[in-house]
Formats: structure tokens, sequence, C-alpha cells
């Protein structure tokens, strides 16, 4: 067999509390991984942070993989017994199947059966293991540059919190005036956040990335007519396995995310993509939301674990995919996570930032605790949220040890990271800053869902990205403009201090480590966002001056949220158009 070479950023690391699975794994059993090759040409990062946008057939032909590069590995893997079933040369992946010995073999690792823990979870589950490095043939290295999911470990968890029981005792209804706190709907969020008149998302696409749970037609039906709307088109897609299944936990964030888009943007259309939580499945489901066609305006993540918890390799090749969503004139938003400036649940000390949060091609959306007045649509009261000291949660923030400060949040005042060090995130290499924007997370005040049957409030990081993802849809509607990664349009002459042309600022409140000031925070980012004003901020830096149509009018004739149209079915489930109805 040919020489063996090692492959960088591939080593994965040992889990505590992994024990071995009382069956032993089979040799002979088949499986598949994904394998990510090279580039045949760079991006240019003019192309990733500027105004312009290409196609999928564009982003293959230039930058994705080159087909002599695809059969070389298909002819090498092949001397092993593996098999080269799937060419996505656009995203750069090669599906490739054979038996756990010969991957073992032609990848120079040992694959073992244990159990262990799943970020966020209780009961232990069963899976793939392996630790250290990777190899690849000596004739494909610089060509390979990850093989995902030969160790399929659960990877991350869902940035969702209900609220507890103890706090929703008092909870008035949904509709009542918000003066002391009480869940919202998504449409009294998206008031007191001044969305865009006039738009609903017409014409756009938001893919949402779900790692297990499922959504149920009934659910959507009584949602979306308790709001006096329309079931929106909702279709289900399967990756690596993974499927709609309700029945779990999980369905709190699969629900979530579909009906706070789905209210915030009605004749928007939405594609649910479930894949098994793991790495492979994570980077394939946003690889195939990346290059669908149509390609959405928006891609919602709200699952995510801490740096340190990830294999270099499967950070490169996700931080890849959402940088190539850029290029397209998609925008990736993020949950920035629950646990505070730890990320951990089970840790008020120590620091770190949640990926894929912190990447820079990411749109990081952190949280809020958010008091108005319903009848006005006025915020009396806009604050960090940070309920630790109940269990409650507290939204991430924090600077990356992993990814360097970009060019665009240079001049927001990112500190140094809590956690110190020389690297990355330390005063002499500032990192990349966490979060961009933010929202309303807390679950007191979070928002009114259906979930398994039953309405209940949840709030979390998890519904700030669906509800940024709704509101770009509405703003790509309104101006006629794909935005791919928005951060250089909304930092743009942000200064250190300074409060930020189109957001509610964020002064109050720490998540930990850090605290809440005016301009940008390491836990509110810009803040949270005034729609109107974001609308009139990306309307003028999105107008050609060479271009007399200039950009779309935003008050062209649509129907607004919050009003009956005609009916949409999904694909996947028997979804209706709702009846009368009220919460």
């Amino acid at each position: 067999m040919p020489e063996l070479v090692p492959l960088s950023g591939s080593e994965r690391s040992e889990l505590p509390d992994a024990a071995p699975a009382a069956t032993p794994l089979d040799p002979s059993q088949v499986i598949t991984v994904t394998v990510m090759l090279r580039r045949r040409a760079e991006v240019p990062a003019e192309l990733i942070n500027g105004p312009e946008t290409i196609t999928t057939q564009e982003l293959g032909e230039r930058y994705g993989a080159n087909p002599a590069d695809a059969m070389l590995v298909a002819d090498v893997l092949g001397r092993y017994g593996l098999t080269v079933t799937e060419f996505q040369l656009g995203s750069r992946r090669l599906k490739v199947s054979g038996m756990v010995a010969a991957m073992s073999a032609a990848f120079g690792t040992t694959l073992t059966a244990v159990t262990s823990t799943p970020p966020g979870g209780s009961a232990r589950v069963t899976h793939r293991y392996r630790t250290g490095s990777l190899s690849v043939p000596a004739e494909l290295s610089g060509i390979i540059v990850a093989v995902i999911g030969l160790d399929d470990r659960p990877v991350a968890r869902a940035h969702f919190r209900r609220l507890a029981a103890t706090a929703s005792e008092d909870v008035a209804a949904p509709h009542a005036a918000s003066s002391a706190g009480v869940p919202l709907t998504a449409l009294q969020v998206a008031s007191f956040y001044d969305f865009p008149a006039n738009t609903d998302g017409t014409g756009q696409t938001i893919a949402l990335i779900e790692l297990g749970g499922g959504y149920n037609a009934s659910d959507l039906s009584t949602y979306f007519s308790g709001l006096n709307l329309s079931v929106p088109t909702v279709t289900a897609v399967d990756v690596d396995g993974g499927s709609n299944s309700p029945g779990s936990s999980a369905d709190g964030e699969v629900e979530l995310d579909i009906e706070v888009s789905g209210a915030i943007a009605p004749k928007a259309s939405i594609v649910v993509y479930f894949a098994p939580n793991t790495d492979q499945g994570f980077i394939d489901a946003i690889s195939d939301a990346v290059n669908a066609n149509p390609s959405p305006i928006a891609v919602s993540i709200s699952w995510g674990g801490p740096e340190s918890s990830w294999a270099a390799q499967s950070m490169s090749a996700m931080n890849d995919a959402i940088s190539d969503a850029a290029t397209l004139g998609t925008t990736v938003t993020v949950a920035a996570g629950d646990n505070g400036s730890s990320d951990n649940p089970s840790s008020t000390s120590g620091v770190a930032v949640d990926f894929p949060a912190s990447s820079p091609y990411s749109l990081a959306c952190g949280g809020t605790t958010l008091i108005g007045n319903t009848a006005t649509n006025t915020i009396t009261s806009e604050v960090v949220w940070n309920e630790l000291a109940s269990n409650e949660g507290a939204t991430g923030g924090g600077v990356s040890v992993v990814y360097a400060e970009p060019t665009w949040q240079q001049t927001a005042g990112v500190p140094a990271s809590a956690a110190g060090g020389t690297g990355i995130g330390s005063a002499g290499t500032p990192g990349r800053g966490v979060p961009d924007v933010s929202g309303n997370a807390d679950p007191v005040t979070g928002y009114q869902v259906v979930v398994d049957g039953q309405a209940q409030p949840i709030g979390g990081t998890s519904a700030v990205a669906p509800l940024w993802a709704g509101l770009i849809a509405r703003l790509a509607q309104a101006t006629g403009t794909r935005f791919g990664l928005l951060q250089p349009l909304i930092y743009n002459g942000v200064s250190a201090g300074v409060p930020a042309a189109g957001f509610n600022d964020i002064v109050d409140g720490t998540n930990g480590a850090y605290a809440a000031g005016p301009g940008w925070d390491a836990c509110s980012g810009l803040g949270s966002p005034n729609g109107t004003a974001l609308l009139s901020l990306l309307s003028s830096s999105t107008t050609d001056p060479t271009d007399p149509s200039g950009p779309t009018d935003p008050t062209g004739p649509t129907d607004p949220p919050g009003t009956s149209s005609s009916s949409s079915s999904s694909s996947s489930s028997s979804s209706s158009t709702a009846g009368s109805g009220g919460w």
C-alpha cells in the first residue's frame, strides 16, 4: 500500500467520559465519510467582504475542487477498497464509502465503539471514536484537506432555553403589555424592533440547520393561526441520514426556528436541513444549504459548541462553507450560545466563545432581556440577558482564540480575551469579537411558540438567529439586494464606545467576564436591531450611484405580517391554511 503522511489539523481530542460500548465495532461495517479537497484557487477577500456576488456554478468553476484532483483521490482510495459515491466538486466534497477496516487503513487510524454523554444531553449515546491524528496516502498529500465522519461523536448543543416552571407561574397572556417582562410573540418583538413596514420576505428563501428533532404540521397550523397568518411553505431536506423526526426535546429548537423565522417573514420559503449531530452532518448540512438552488438569502444556525471542542479540520471545513455563503450573497446567522462567557453549562469560571458563531463569516447573534409596552410598541428596558443565577442561561460572547480580528471589526473596540494568553485573542494579537448583533433571548421575555402540541415560551440565542434571518429576508426584499457578509456594512464607520447606526445600544448587564457599555461589547455586539433604521443604512450603502434605478422601493405593495394570505403547503408534511383563532 502507498506510504501514509500526516493530515494537518485532523487531531481529535479524547472524551473524558468515553467508555467501551457493549458491542465492539464490526470491522466489516460499511460507513460513509466526507473527504474535503483543496480549492482550485483561493477566494479573493474582496469577493467575500465586498458587495459582488457570484452564482453557485461560478463558485464551483472558479473556487471548487479540480476534477483531476477528485479523480486521483477516487483512484488512490479505490486501492484500499473505498468507493467515491458522490462527487460534489462545487463544495469540494467527496462522499467515500467502505468498510471500517479499509477506512482505518487508508487514513491511518483506529476506530472503536464507545459510549459518551453528548453536549447538552444526559443519556449516553453509542458512536464511533478515534483520537490523535489521521494520515492520507502520500499521493494525496495537499489534495485532501479533511476527512470528516470517521468519528461520529455528537458535537453541538442547541442554544434554546425553556422557561423554568417557577418563572412561568406569574406569566401573563402573550398578548398582554410586557411592562413587567412576559413572553412575547415574534410579531410583538418585530414591532418593538421596528422591522420595516410593507415587507414580508416575498421571493426569499430561509434555510434552517437542525441536528435533531423535528416539526409537526399540526403545531405549525396552530401557531400560525394564532397569529392570523397562513402556514408558510416549509420543506424538509434529509442530510447524511438525518430526517424530520419529531418526538425529542430537540423539537423545541426546530419548531422555535421555523415559527420565529416564519412569523417574521411569512411569505419567505423555509427549507429545513436535518442532519445527524456530528461534525460531518453539521458541515454537510451547511454546505448543502449554501449551495442549494435557489440560493437562500439567509442560513440560520442555532447549534454550536466551544471552540476548544472542535477538531481544527472540522472548523476549517465549516468556516470555508460559511465563507462560500458570503460569495453567493447568503448571510449566515448563528446563535452565540446560552451559557454566558464560559460557554459551558457546568462552569462559571474560564471563558470561551461558541463556534460556528465565532467564524468571521458568521453573523453572531447574542441575547437580551426585552421589556416594553405592546400597546405603544415602545421599549422601556433592554439589557444583557443573564439569568445564570437561576440556571436559566445567559448570552454567550467574548473573544475568539482561533480567529483573528477581522478588518471590519478593528475600530469597534474589541478587548483582549479574558482568558489571557499570548496568542490570538490576546492584547498583542486581537481576536474576533462575538457577538455582532443581538436580540430578545431571555425565556422570561422570550417567544410564545407551539411545540409538540403545547403553547409555551422559549428563549435563548437560538431564537435570535432565526429572528435576524427573517429580518434579513425582509431587508433583502426591500432593497433588492443580497447582502452576504453583512458586517462590512453594519460596522462601517463604527467607533469604540459610540452607538452604531441602525441599532438599539445595550449598555447594561454582563454575561460573566464581559460587561455591556456604549457601542460594541462582548455581550450584545452592536446592539439589537432598529429595522427601519437598518433599511435606511443598507439602502444607502448598497445603492450603486451609476445605477439610476437604485434599490427596490421598500414601500411596494406587499401584505404585512399579521394579515392572512393565500395558502401554502409543506412538501414534507400536510401543512394547511390556518383557520381563525388566537392564543
